[in-house]
């Protein structure tokens, strides 16, 4: 007997997805070998820049019409400008293709750079190093075009990290080989990353030479600038009158976005002065203008170094009333930081249900819950961690202190130990059990839905230990992007015809064979009668878009791969159609309407993972699949055993059929799996979460 996985790769278009069988993991250390060759799978297949050329070269070969290689260079910048990185890169890839074929090693700096430029702005920061630095290797015809922005992007990379006194080298570096017209930009970078290393008196002289800009995105940006050299001179008085004058300032068709910003710093320049009333009033007219501001990707913001966040605006105002003793409105400003962040992501590429925009107020939120049930919501701020509990009749708030920082390495040790399969994950659940769950007074047989934030999208809550237990032995576990959207969805949809749709083992070639899932759909087929079963061939996306208008279950078993550059181009790998590939990406789902799709469940690996943005959830097939109309969706955080995913599956939809509630089904499923010996490590039966509407039922 062997045991295999439903492998993932982030996006490469040539190496898809993988399964492998390994001997029986009766032991911990057999689970780890298999991850440990996942990662490196995935490692291997990331967007290197031979991945990327051969890419390039089947793009260009598809591109009915084709450019030459500085058009497609041009193309790629103005993708980026306009935030879409993934279109951006497959640009550049062609440009670069180009660049190899006729041995244009201009072309190859400036494809690049302006790689470069897609993954710097996409927040992809290693990679954007990576392709400066080979920017840099090449001999450009105009060493300006290349060397100065390749540096700068260099400099972004090492001030996004916090590594401001490296920034300011490169920086310096690019101002060398920058032309007068870029060579601004340069300085303004220089003078916010010498604000952050104390260089007050050079971050002024610097700001002095630079030309005012003609572009109002710009001037906004540097007028920033000069407030909060202000503030870091300790004239907070100086920086209140800059700060509220640019608080009425036009700057064209982005003037409410800045003059956020502006009231930002008249909160923050409060607060300087020791006067609290006055700094939650100012940041609570900043919050009243973010609904005003028109979504999209700013880059302007990253060319002059500022490297905006509007969730550090919710921050502040998160602490500022939490120190006044406000709770309720601290809780409400966490919550509607998710909501608007469920608008941000799709930049306008679709059209979400209006509600999910609107947040509930406490009290409508208490009156929707039941008496058994419990919704935990986290903040992560940069000095520790605000939880709170709320009830039908109460809400309690506490503060755990673990650093942001200290609990990306928390979180990232504890979900490594349990991917690896190591024994020392049974460990590290106690300690964050111990940590995060077990001061919130949580009572066994409450249903808990947890709004994660920040790295705790990550984190398996179900495998979190109490007491010496598994909290999914004693609780049903859920999670979803905000208390607000979970109680919506769940009024959305709180009952579903026992009707299933499922695909499994979707035909690409040999060895992309997921015999597993096909076994799985076909078990769970005889569970429901009413159902439709596209397996091989069949499980292919034109099927996928005509049964998805009439599909109160749908169930994909397959292979998933995540972009973390652009979440909304994750995809499921379907079958071939006239023999190409024809993969459903998370973009397309956004474009499709599903109404009356209760439940989705992805039986595939980290198909619940993606691009985590600061104060967001999961960016991805959750967004995708909840915005297009589902009201639940089971997603995995790694990579699934096809025979414990069996078990659980097999389970989950018998307690479904028998009339449970999906919240319960699950944990019935993954006690199911817990219970069995060989497969009681944490890696085997918790890696699926349950996303959304958790009183969702069967019947009719």
């Amino acid at each position: 007997m062997t045991k295999s996985w439903r492998g993932l790769k982030v996006w490469p278009l040539l190496a898809l997805a993988l399964a492998w069988a390994s001997p029986a993991l009766a032991q911990a250390p057999d689970a780890e070998a298999a991850a440990d060759r996942a990662a490196q799978t995935r490692l291997e297949d990331t967007d290197t820049l031979l991945a990327l050329t051969s890419e390039g070269a089947i793009l260009y070969a598809q591109d009915e019409v084709k450019l030459n290689g500085y058009q497609y260079c041009s193309q790629a910048v103005a993708l980026a400008e306009a935030g879409e990185f993934r279109q951006s890169i497959r640009a550049a890839s062609k440009a670069l293709h180009l660049a190899n074929t006729g041995s244009d090693d201009n072309l190859k700096a400036l494809a690049n750079r302006d790689l470069a430029i897609a993954y710097s702005y996409s927040g992809q920061l290693d990679k954007a190093i990576e392709f400066a630095r080979e920017a840099l290797r090449h001999t450009p015809k105009n060493p300006q075009l290349v060397y100065g922005p390749a540096n700068k992007i260099i400099g972004d990379a090492r001030a996004r990290r916090g590594d401001h006194a490296g920034a300011v080298l490169s920086y310096e570096e690019a101002l060398k080989t920058s032309s007068p017209r870029y060579a601004p930009l340069v300085q303004a970078s220089l003078a916010n990353s010498l604000l952050e290393t104390g260089e007050q008196a050079r971050a002024r002289e610097l700001l002095g030479q630079i030309p005012t800009p003609r572009e109002p995105a710009l001037l906004a940006q540097l007028d920033r600038t000069h407030a909060r050299l202000l503030l870091a001179e300790k004239k907070p008085e100086e920086a209140l009158a800059a700060y509220r004058k640019l608080t009425s300032r036009t700057y064209g068709v982005d003037s409410n976005y800045f003059q956020l910003w502006a009231w930002d710093g008249v909160a923050r320049a409060e607060q300087a002065l020791g006067r609290s009333a006055e700094a939650t009033q100012a940041i609570d007219r900043a919050l009243a203008d973010i609904d005003q501001v028109r979504t999209r990707f700013r880059s302007e913001e990253i060319k002059i170094g500022l490297f905006s966040d509007l969730q550090s605006v919710f921050e502040r105002a998160l602490v500022l009333h939490g120190q006044v003793g406000n709770e309720a409105r601290a809780f409400e400003i966490s919550e509607r930081s998710r909501a608007r962040a469920l608008l941000d992501t799709v930049r306008g590429r679709a059209d979400l249900d209006a509600s999910a925009a609107q947040t509930l107020d406490l009290s409508a939120l208490q009156a929707s819950l039941r008496p058994d049930e419990r919704v935990v919501e986290f903040h992560s701020l940069p000095g520790y961690l605000q939880v709170w509990v709320i009830s039908q009749n109460s809400i309690k708030g506490h503060q755990v202190a673990v650093p942001r920082e200290e609990l990306n390495e928390l979180v990232e040790g504890f979900r490594n130990s349990v991917v690896r399969g190591r024994r020392t994950a049974v460990g590290n659940a106690d300690k964050l059990g111990a940590a995060l769950i077990e001061p919130l007074g949580l009572a066994p047989g409450q249903h808990l839905v947890f709004i994660p934030h920040g790295p705790l999208h990550y984190l398996p809550f179900q495998a979190l230990r109490v007491n010496g237990h598994y909290l999914i032995e004693s609780n049903p576990v859920s999670v979803a992007p905000s208390a607000s959207i979970a109680v919506r969805l769940a009024q959305r949809t709180p009952r579903a015809p026992s009707a299933l749709t499922a695909f499994g083992n979707p035909r690409i070639e040999d060895k992309y064979e997921l015999p597993g899932a096909e076994a799985e759909v076909k078990q769970l087929a005889h569970l429901f009668p009413n159902n439709k079963l596209f397996v091989g061939e069949q499980a292919n996306k034109t099927r996928f878009r005509q049964t998805l208008a009439n599909a109160p279950m749908l169930h994909v078993a397959a292979h998933a791969e995540v972009d973390e550059v652009d979440p909304l181009y994750s995809r499921i790998l379907l079958a071939n159609e006239n023999g190409r590939n024809n993969f459903l990406e998370a973009h397309e789902i956004l474009d499709m309407r599903m109404p009356d799709t209760a439940l989705v469940t992805l039986s595939a690996c980290e198909s619940g993972l993606g691009r985590i943005d600061r104060g967001d959830e999961v960016l991805g097939f959750t967004r995708s699949f909840l915005s297009a109309g589902s009201s639940s969706l089971i997603a995995s955080l790694w990579p699934v055993s096809d025979d414990a995913t069996a078990v659980l599956m097999s389970t989950l939809y018998g307690a479904l059929a028998q009339g449970r509630e999906v919240q319960q089904a699950l944990q019935a499923g993954q006690l199911a799996v817990l219970k069995d010996p060989k497969m009681a490590h944490p890696f085997f039966w918790a890696p699926f979460n349950l996303i959304g509407n958790w009183r969702l039922t069967l019947g009719g």
